[in-house]
């Protein structure tokens, strides 16, 4: 055999088993996905234990009944109004507690000493969702299958985080990507970009998403569509230069022959138009440019650019049971100061994470050279984000306030916000408190969300 040809075999085993290997470790042995769900890990994989110090409390089930008075529709009212606050951190305490804040919260106390602090309140681990999202992530955690190659993606996973028990980096990252939150939804969103000076214009859109993936495996979503992860129509209702357009967006699992694709209605137009391709560190819509496409909910999208490694776990204090920000009884005016939203109004809490470092890899572009995330071990929700530039500048640090929609349930972020250490500024996104309560409700139809639709919908 020549010895070109002999090479050339050789690399092609190796590529195979290399591949083969790759995907082994994805899977979970039966033993230890039986796990899920005794008594030690929760159904989502994370430690059902509190910690030692009992700062942690052990994870009970999560909220199981709506509080007194609550009706579907309604905005969530706080089951936990009674907690009080436990301590503040702010740049004076700052050094008591640095080991349980991330680089990019050490940061925003640093730069905002006289205004901004974080309320730390008991630790409350009210994560919780439906049994068949339980089922699911045991099942996942036998069968899914990690692929490597092109931009990645998941193959025999359904519904939510198909690596409970993950091995690597990017297993997290895919958890997060897939992590369960209904079949389909319709909400109100409001992006703020807050300036230096504290002014803002609130741009309004009402939005219909759905998520094939999330649905049972013999619906028509899933069956005509297996590999798409996520559909979101979007029509703006203000400010009035904008009022009228929209925007119809496909989200594969695998971007690798089947990308990202986008349509948008233009109301001077009279017409639907492809959009170029929207991804990685393009800007976002309504942003002002403080945020990329690929940060929307911390992070969403092909995770190929960078490399990830799995940190481990440690405790962090992160945005949680944001009740108080999500209630009806506030407007922009009162959330959005001039730095930072008020303090007054956030919550944070003691919870377990796992910590990814993203490496931007050789060769790829972005404007970021590194990313961390911090994951609640509870629900595969990125809490915190910490972002460097390319000359490895701590830049921007993006944090998730999440509760727990309980009607579901599940656990999904009510405000995000997307601080610029540079520029001094901040975005501030799902101000919907004086709008429509998220309408969860399951199934649809593909044809719903085609250019056409988009149409329609707008109309």
């Amino acid at each position: 055999m020549p010895g070109a040809t002999l090479r050339r075999l050789c690399t092609h085993v190796a590529a195979v088993l290399l591949l083969a290997s790759l995907e082994a470790l994805a899977q979970v042995p039966a033993q230890e996905a039986a796990k899920l769900g005794g008594p030690e890990l929760t159904p989502l994989g994370a430690e059902r234990a509190g910690n030692a110090a009992g700062s942690i409390p052990p994870w009970t089930g999560g909220i199981q009944e709506w509080p007194d008075g609550y009706e579907p529709g309604d905005h969530h009212p706080d089951p936990f109004a009674e907690d009080a606050v436990q301590f503040s951190i702010s740049a004076a305490n700052l050094a008591e507690h640095a080991d349980r804040l991330s680089e990019g919260q050490k940061a925003l106390l640093e730069a905002y000493p006289d205004t901004w602090r974080m309320p730390v309140y008991p630790t409350r681990r009210s994560a919780s969702y439906p049994e068949r999202v339980y089922a699911a992530v045991q099942e996942n955690a036998r069968a899914a299958e990690l692929r490597t190659e092109g931009k990645g993606g998941v193959v025999l996973s359904n519904v939510s985080s198909p690596f409970p028990l993950p091995r690597s980096g990017v297993e997290v990252v895919w958890n997060h990507n897939l992590r369960f939150r209904g079949v389909r939804v319709q909400r109100s969103n409001g992006y703020a970009p807050v300036t230096r000076s504290g002014d803002y214009r609130v741009v309004l859109q009402e939005q219909d998403f759905a998520f094939p993936y999330a649905a049972p495996p013999d619906s028509a979503f899933r069956t005509k569509r297996p590999n798409l992860l996520l559909a979101v129509k979007t029509r703006t209702i203000q400010p009035v230069l904008l009022g009228g357009n929209g925007v119809l967006l496909l989200e594969p699992i695998d971007q690798t022959k089947d990308p990202r694709k986008s349509w948008s209605y233009l109301r001077d137009l009279r017409r639907v138009v492809r959009n170029p391709t929207l991804r990685y560190y393009y800007p976002a819509p309504a942003s002002e440019g403080l945020r990329t496409f690929d940060d929307s909910e911390l992070f969403n999208g092909p995770p190929d650019r960078f490399e990830w490694r799995l940190l481990g776990k440690r405790e962090l204090y992160i945005p949680y049971n944001a009740y108080r920000l999500h209630s009806n009884e506030l407007g922009p005016g009162e959330i959005l100061q001039r730095r930072h939203i008020d303090p007054e109004l956030a919550r944070y809490e003691l919870h377990r994470v796992w910590v990814v470092e993203g490496t931007l890899k050789p060769g790829r572009n972005h404007i970021y050279s590194r990313r961390v995330f911090y994951v609640d071990e509870d629900s595969w929700q990125i809490a915190v984000a910490d972002t460097w530039d390319l000359k490895g500048r701590l830049w921007r640090v993006n944090e998730a306030h999440a509760i727990n929609y309980y009607e579901v349930p599940l656990v999904w972020t009510t405000l995000e916000v997307y601080h610029d250490l540079r520029e001094r500024r901040y975005l501030a996104v799902g101000l919907d408190n004086d709008r429509n309560m998220y309408r969860f409700s399951e199934g649809g139809d593909p044809r719903e969300f085609s250019p056409n639709a988009l149409l329609y919908y707008i109309r």
